[in-house]
């Protein structure tokens, strides 16, 4: 495809126009360069000589004298029947304003954009494709379709469901997002297959109150313009094979998110006694599996919001992953919850994910992807919108040392108040520019001494606690995917996390304490106990 780039009438600024044109030549385009300060008579015999698919034009020096020019341009473009070209205009808040006033011009930017929005414009819509040809609706698709920079992904769910719907319109006319994920309320995620259960007084409580099929439909219609983005939803809480479905056949899940061990009375967000509930998570990570949906499977940052040491926290999610390829999953999604529990420091931070990261990638073949999903955590954003907004940018700032292929932004007003579009696009733009900022480079963390040393330790002791729980059984690989297996590794105390005591089927014995930046078990004295001390005193002898 060929795109002719001209500053036109007097201007004789060119860098933008440049960088956009080098932009395009790296995204596949052949580049033609008329100059600055070019006449709308030259533009014309620029274009009838070269016969480019896009014109870029740019214009920096006034609304009034700039609605001139375009008036002439159009004009000469209707007479020499040049007006099917995609017009495209680039220049000041001011002009860019005068410009979108012309129906020619197919695109304005206005210099507020961040560079991926450009790139995917020229990846996209410039090329005058069919929607969802422009925008692939898979998502090893769309990773790939917008490398390097990350999807993006948002939750919404309002107190109706006519209002979520409303709000999700405007987040995929914005473009700005990727992924929008759905979140229903608590009576939908436990109660949506026996609705007779539900307590309407709490209808809306944490989410948006989808009660039937249609429903979902109408929210996946609602994301069908803009970007297209893909769609996915909060898992049920039971009936977990028929919620997967559900999602499946209405809004073309974009992943599915199913925990290992929890919505049991492991958390209490259902009443599934904790061995059953194991046996039918796995059965819903299986089908999803089986039909190619790709699948997250939530435990480690689950043990995190309760307070685990980092040590367990990276081990179940190694757990989770080695379940989820044993039972098929080709594309899987792996959560890494920054600022959680809160009190952890940014290196403390990225030793722990890096340690999760390699854990977890050990596992990868060609029939076994993994994609780095990025958040801040809910736990450690301040109540105080602008300390907010300061942490949301510093944690996606450097987030960025493990390279995500998604990043799940966490609205600044959400230790505060449900977020609606309008602080859903903020915090997205405040996010989108710290990454923008990051992939220029950063340093490489494993320079840092402590923080390889930290990363090394934290694996070693993930290992020791797999191995503690594959040796309740027989001592091999499979022994993990054994319902009884990791029934017992919670029963025994092996997985433990102190917000568990006197709530739950877990022990709740393990006491931990942020030191040096890390979650740590410690004892009564808060010193810290070294994983393989911790896991001797639960099995005796067994640990070497």
């Amino acid at each position: 495809m060929k795109i002719l780039g001209a500053s036109i009438g007097s201007c004789v600024h060119n860098v933008g126009l440049l960088n956009f044109l080098k932009m395009a030549e790296q995204n596949g385009y052949e580049v033609i360069y008329a100059g600055a300060a070019v006449t709308i008579e030259k533009l014309v015999e620029h274009i009838k000589e070269h016969d480019p698919e896009v014109v870029a034009m740019s214009y920096r020096l006034g609304a009034e004298s700039l609605k001139n020019l375009l008036f002439q341009l159009e004009n000469l473009l209707k007479e020499h029947k040049l007006t099917a070209k995609t017009y495209i205009f680039g220049g000041t808040i001011e002009t860019a304003q005068q410009a979108k006033e012309f129906s020619f011009i197919k695109k304005v930017f206005d210099g507020t954009e961040e560079i991926d929005e450009v790139v995917m414009f020229l990846r996209g819509k410039a090329r005058e494709e069919k929607d969802l040809q422009r925008f692939p609706q898979t998502l090893r698709e769309r990773v790939d379709f917008k490398a390097p920079f990350p999807l993006i992904r948002h939750h919404i769910g309002l107190q109706t469901l006519e209002e979520t719907i409303e709000e999700i319109k405007k987040l995929a006319d914005s473009e700005l997002l990727d992924i929008i994920s759905i979140a229903p309320d608590q009576n939908c995620q436990q109660f949506f297959f026996e609705p007779e259960r539900m307590d309407r007084s709490q209808d809306g409580a944490g989410g948006a109150p989808i009660r039937t099929r249609e429903d979902f439909v109408k929210l996946y219609q609602a994301t069908r313009r803009g970007n297209y983005p893909l769609v996915r939803c909060y898992a049920g809480t039971t009936h977990m094979v028929e919620f997967s479905k559900l999602l499946k056949e209405t809004i073309n899940n974009a992943w599915a998110a199913i925990p290992l061990m929890w919505y049991s009375d492991l958390d209490r967000r259902s009443t599934r006694p904790l061995l059953e509930a194991i046996e039918e998570n796995m059965e819903a990570i299986k089908w999803n599996a089986q039909n190619n949906v790709p699948v997250e499977v939530t435990d480690s940052h689950q043990w995190a919001l309760r307070v685990c040491h980092d040590a367990l926290e990276v081990a179940t999610a190694y757990l989770a992953a080695f379940a989820a390829k044993s039972l098929g999953v080709k594309d899987y999604v792996q959560q890494f919850m920054l600022e959680t529990p809160a009190g952890i420091s940014p290196k403390g931070d990225i030793a722990k994910m890096l340690a999760k990261k390699e854990i977890v990638e050990s596992l990868e073949d060609e029939d076994f992807r993994v994609y780095r999903m990025v958040r801040t955590g809910l736990m450690s954003v301040p109540a105080d919108p602008y300390a907010a907004m300061g942490q949301l940018s510093v944690s996606m700032f450097y987030g960025w040392c493990i390279e995500p292929q998604i990043v799940h932004v966490v609205a600044y007003c959400e230790s505060m108040k449900r977020a609606t579009s309008k602080e859903i696009i903020e915090s997205v733009k405040m996010s989108r520019r710290a990454i923008n900022l990051a992939i220029r480079g950063v340093p490489d963390p494993l320079k840092d001494e402590w923080v390889k040393s930290e990363k090394e330790r934290i694996k070693d002791e993930a290992i020791l606690i797999i191995e503690a729980i594959k040796g309740l059984k027989s001592g091999k690989d499979e022994d993990l995917l054994d319902p009884h297996v990791l029934y017992k590794s919670v029963e025994t105390g092996i997985l433990d996390a102190p917000a568990l005591k006197g709530f739950s089927v877990a022990k709740g014995r393990i006491k931990t304490q942020i030191i040096d930046g890390l979650c740590r078990s410690v004892d009564d004295e808060e010193n810290v106990v070294p994983e393989k001390k911790r896991l001797k005193s639960i099995l005796g002898g067994w640990i070497n």
